[in-house]
């Protein structure tokens, strides 16, 4: 993907991952209802197998501003039938015209929504890929530090949790599909002037105590690979029950490629028993 650095490209950048994104390819008998949570867009993802008491709250990657495409649509409802749990997608606002902390602070609203309207956060599990990632435990860290209630679990896949991007993978790994100055460009439209090293921006430099069981979903190609890693060391520290899972010779959120690509449906699937696991 070719990349700018003005704000200008960023429309250039949407308009072109809707183009990639395509037709939304679903497994048959997934259905979709658009809702309002408080006045932040979202979708709920509906597979014919679900459990109506359970749901996972996904929070999309794209760099914190390409937005929710069709790419997002199909992969959560594979981790939908593979967890037997309905889906809500977080339609969160995007950088870099809704800068930090304004996609954090829908996804908390779409949280407290499900809280506010009878779900009990036993039955949720909150999921995200890449910045999607990063705000599923920017999330959890701000429920925690409000002294509200935490999911029962929750998934990160190839999360994005340093953003200084010192990790050592960033520096020496070669991603095609995620490039560093990508990186760098999309994290400054999201933080702007703030301190990259602040807890909600990079949870990696947060105390994680308290949080919920973790799935940590990483490639081993990936320039993100050492987020994850230091991220799985740091919740293990704080007493946090993590599964780390470094896929061999894979790429930046290949679950994408799910049902195609047999290591995307293995992870896909490897989610869903967690989910099960931890809603049951």
């Amino acid at each position: 993907m070719a990349l700018t650095t003005s704000n200008t490209s960023i429309p250039k950048l949407r308009a072109r991952m809707g183009s990639i994104s395509g037709k939304s390819y679903l497994p048959r008998g997934v259905t979709l209802s658009p809702v309002k949570l408080d006045g932040v867009p979202a979708e709920w993802i509906y597979p014919p197998n679900y459990s109506p008491q359970t749901i996972v709250l996904y929070l999309h990657g794209g760099a914190w501003t390409l937005g929710w495409t069709n790419t997002g649509r199909s992969l959560l409802a594979y981790i939908c039938m593979a967890g037997r749990s309905r889906g809500l997608a977080v339609d969160y606002w995007l950088a870099p015209e809704y800068p930090f902390p304004a996609a954090l602070e829908d996804c908390l609203t779409a949280y407290r929504w499900l809280l506010h309207n009878g779900i009990s956060p036993k039955n949720i599990v909150i999921a995200g890929d890449s910045a999607g990632g990063n705000l599923v435990l920017t999330t959890l860290l701000a429920l925690r530090d409000a002294g509200q209630p935490l999911p029962a679990a929750a998934v990160c896949i190839s999360a994005v949790t340093d953003l200084a991007c010192t990790g050592e993978s960033f520096q020496i790994k070669k991603d095609p599909g995620l490039p560093t100055n990508f990186v760098r460009t999309m994290i400054q439209y999201y933080i702007g002037d703030q301190d990259p090293l602040q807890p909600l921006i990079s949870p990696l430099y947060a105390d994680l105590a308290g949080f919920p069981p973790l799935l940590i979903q990483v490639g081993e190609d990936e320039i993100l690979l050492s987020d994850s890693v230091r991220l799985a060391d740091k919740a293990r520290t704080a007493g946090v029950d993590v599964q780390l899972v470094v896929w061999p010779n894979m790429w930046h959120v290949w679950h994408t490629f799910v049902p195609i690509l047999p290591e995307a449906q293995k992870a896909v699937n490897e989610i869903g028993a967690f989910i099960q696991k931890h809603l049951t």
